[in-house]
């Protein structure tokens, strides 16, 4: 899961660079308590983002669902504008057909303040989408930032001027970046006026100021900023309604940043405006290098880059980022070269053999890492995804094909299915890839609901999977008789995919049934694949649904030891989760808790909401059932909270469900109604974190 906020919510934290701008934030604070919609404008670098931050934060205790932030520049198209809204509401978008008017009705009775960081390039999209949420949510603020306003009846348009280029928050926003006190009068205060005051311009000249001198550099932008507007480096291809002139200035800074760089760092400041996310050394080795900038001289390039402020410095996992501005400008050199096709097929190849690795690694010690990698890259795979249905879709099914699961299991359903039903659309290749998207696809829809098309898909996953094992690829004259129709790992996640439809549709022997047959003809050990994982999973859940508990406890136990050798999450979770609901139903209560914990463990480490809303009812259950009914309550309604977040109405087996509301009623019973509403009703209300936290932390501390 995500980190919490200090209150409900997620904003990131704060830049410490942040200086003056009092006037400011007190008009956007005021603003927001009289309006519904506020949007800060100004050109590229006057500081909208940190503004926009630093009112957010100050605003975000008036709004009782919370302050929550979406950052729009790693977009290049509305079509997933609405799933990142939700994604960045931990709305985990598990309803089939989220639009904007299903995102309004998530928002209909919350009291929250949505922020729209970097609106321009989807200007017409975010004011649709405001509108209708606005109309649909009354107690919704938005507080948007955009080079222009998004133009929707009612909005508020705070402009955003630079810092007065001869005042002391400029001079102070300089002497931070630059970590060196200067006097106001001299060549720092020089600076300040010739540029104007720009906040990122600012900080350029600041990264050169450590590494020339104050003087240096104010005689190198003098000699910049009074030559003709020609000579500027005046290169960034996006017009601008505000401020043309201010404009020119920051071109003219960034052009000046880059005269500075060396050859090398040019190039690579060109190579990397491919990426659209955070990026690490090794994947800005893999798409970048080429040429002179070589595995043994990027890396340098990369730290001068750094040292100059144009790529900002790693965070604590080593990822790095460029700011959209310096990035648009370094696409615009990227496109001069005549390499801006050959960059983004290297950032499509490279992303796509990090999904085909990230999948092999599924089965094993490391699927964890490879999951949260996964996770990290997610825009820049989401970006390789879009060019590759545009200029190989074979590709693109195999990409997408290899990371939905885990898009999936971290609740980014509407992205996996949209990717999946777009690329086996494009791509007219059979074989493995089509069967895995098939299987990935099948899945998604099964975690949405939509039981009629997961079994359609379902369907056409096994028939796939039959002509790829026993026709396009039929075992070899030399493999053993007994091998011959065996089953592989496509045939068994297919099996695998069926039973999970039938268990979801209330058909437990269905499920056994399906399962056990392709089990009984398999080659290998228990756990000799994830395909072999996944398909014991589903049996042993058949089993407890048909109540052969003890059965399926036995099986459940000798998995999940052989997972905890393997150091296997995703399975080891589920089983857990089954262990949980066999020791509720065997009426033991303490068992039940204790395997309830350990799911939730896991599903706080993979950040599956719907997961973790699964095991907290099965939590609250156990509790309620042991007598404890305050932590019960409390409990539930935190899973409550996490329903909510997935937007599906509560799931889990049939018995889970009708053990639930007869222990609840006997609680209810025993502490009161008021005594159970109002510990409920504090723990939907609270932070979900915290919830979770005291859920897995023992007794609740009022």
């Amino acid at each position: 899961m995500r980190e919490t906020a200090p209150v409900r919510g997620h904003l990131p934290d704060e830049n410490p660079g942040f200086v003056g701008r009092r006037t400011e934030l007190e008009r956007v604070s005021a603003a927001l308590a009289d309006h519904r919609l506020v949007t800060v404008t100004g050109v590229g670098g006057v500081g909208k983002t940190r503004l926009a931050l630093r009112a957010a934060h100050r605003a975000a205790d008036g709004h009782p669902d919370g302050a929550w932030w979406t950052d729009l520049a790693q977009l290049d198209g509305e079509r997933l504008l609405v799933p990142l809204v939700a994604d960045s509401v931990d709305l985990a978008d598990h309803t089939p057909g989220m639009a904007g008017t299903g995102l309004g009705r998530r928002l209909a009775d919350d009291r929250l303040l949505l922020v729209l960081d970097s609106c321009e390039h989807l200007a017409e999209p975010c004011a649709r989408l405001v509108t209708e949420l606005l109309a649909a949510a009354p107690g919704l603020t938005v507080l948007a930032t955009s080079r222009r306003p998004l133009g929707v009846p009612g909005e508020r348009v705070v402009a955003l001027d630079p810092l007065p280029p001869a005042g002391r928050d400029a001079l102070e926003l300089l002497r931070r970046a630059a970590g060196e006190d200067f006097p106001a009068a001299g060549p720092a205060g020089e600076i300040c006026v010739r540029l104007e005051g720009i906040p990122l311009a600012l900080e350029l000249a600041a990264a050169q100021i450590r590494l020339q001198g104050a003087e240096a550099v104010r005689d190198q932008l003098g000699t910049r900023l009074d030559a003709p507007p020609a000579a500027r480096f005046d290169l960034l291809a996006h017009p601008e309604r505000v401020w043309p002139s201010r404009h020119q200035t920051l071109r003219a800074a960034i052009g000046w940043s880059h005269e500075l760089s060396t050859p090398l760092e040019r190039l690579l400041w060109a190579r990397l405006s491919v990426f659209r996310g955070p990026f690490d050394l090794a994947s800005a080795t893999a798409v970048c290098a080429g040429g002179p900038l070589d595995r043994t001289t990027l890396p340098d390039a990369l730290d001068g880059l750094v040292r100059s402020s144009v790529v900002r410095p790693p965070d604590a996992a080593g990822r790095l980022r460029m700011l959209d501005t310096i990035r648009e400008y370094g696409a615009t050199w990227l496109d001069r070269t005549g390499e801006t096709a050959t960059v983004a097929e290297r950032h499509a190849a490279h992303f796509r053999d990090l999904a085909r690795r990230a999948e092999t690694a599924w089965h094993g010690a490391r699927q964890l890492r490879w999951y949260r990698t996964v996770d990290a890259h997610h825009t820049d795979l989401r970006t390789a995804l879009d060019r590759l249905l545009r200029t190989d879709p074979d590709a693109a099914l195999d990409l997408v094909g290899s990371v939905a699961f885990a898009w999936s299991c971290r609740g980014r359903l509407h992205e996996a299915r949209d990717g999946l039903e777009r690329a086996l659309l494009r791509s007219g290749t059979r074989g493995r890839a089509r069967a895995r998207a098939l299987w990935a696809l099948g899945v998604t829809l099964t975690l949405q609901g939509e039981s009629g098309a997961a079994q359609e898909v379902s369907e056409r996953c096994a028939r796939e999977a039959r002509y790829t094992e026993h026709v396009e690829s039929p075992p070899h004259e030399g493999a053993p008789p007994g091998d011959r129709g065996r089953p592989g790992d496509l045939t068994l996640d297919a099996a695998a995919l069926a039973g999970l439809l039938a268990l979801t549709t209330g058909r437990p022997m269905a499920a056994y049934v399906v399962v056990d047959h392709v089990l009984d003809a398999a080659r290998g050990g228990p756990a000799d694949s994830a395909a072999l994982l996944r398909c014991r999973l589903v049996r042993v859940f058949a089993l407890t649904g048909l109540g052969r508990l003890a059965e399926a406890r036995e099986r459940a136990l000798r998995l999940r030891a052989r997972c905890e050798e393997l150091d296997e999450h995703w399975t080891r979770t589920a089983l857990e989760y089954q262990l949980a609901l066999t020791g509720l139903l065997e009426g033991d209560p303490a068992a039940a808790s204790g395997h309830a914990r350990a799911m939730l463990e896991g599903t706080r480490s993979l950040g599956a909401s719907l997961g973790v809303a699964l095991g907290l009812d099965v939590l609250a259950t156990a509790l309620a059932a042991a007598g404890d009914g305050e932590r019960a309550a409390d409990v539930s309604g935190t899973g409550e909270a996490y329903w909510r977040s997935t937007g599906q109405p509560r799931r889990g087996l049939l018995g889970l469900r009708a053990l639930h509301e007869k222990y609840a009623d006997t609680v209810r019973a025993t502490i009161g109604e008021p005594a159970y509403e109002e510990i409920f009703v504090r723990a939907l209300t609270g932070l979900p974190q915290d919830g979770l936290d005291r859920a897995l932390g023992g007794p609740r501390q009022d």
